[in-house]
């Protein structure tokens, strides 16, 4: 349970449209910027926990909502997906990607 649970959870923007649509009215509000960044890495976390969960068939879409929360979160910094890709693209020249599939056990 994240430190906001008792208070609600950040849903997508068109949620309260879809309750509605089916019938019931929600109770929303507009957090403010500190408790948006909060929520955002809270949701970060769920997301990607129910990731792990995820067979192979739901993985891609669990994936999918990790990315855009990443995104919402770079957006929040004041960083756009262009230059969140040129960061990402600076830290693979540098360091490398993940293709190759090297695990390090450590040194000699």
């Amino acid at each position: 349970m994240n430190r906001w649970s008792a208070y609600g959870k950040l849903v997508r923007d068109r949620i309260p449209q879809i309750i509605r649509e089916d019938g019931s009215e929600p109770v929303t509000y507009t957090a403010s910027p500190e408790e948006y960044r909060n929520r955002l890495r809270d949701k970060l976390g769920e997301e990607i926990a129910e990731f792990l969960e995820a067979d192979d068939a739901k993985a891609p879409e669990e994936l999918a909502d990790v990315l855009e929360v990443v995104h919402a979160l770079a957006a929040d910094l004041g960083i756009d997906r262009d230059q969140l890709e040129k960061i990402r693209e600076a830290k693979a020249n540098e360091r490398g990607g993940f293709a190759d599939r090297v695990v390090w056990t450590g040194n000699r």
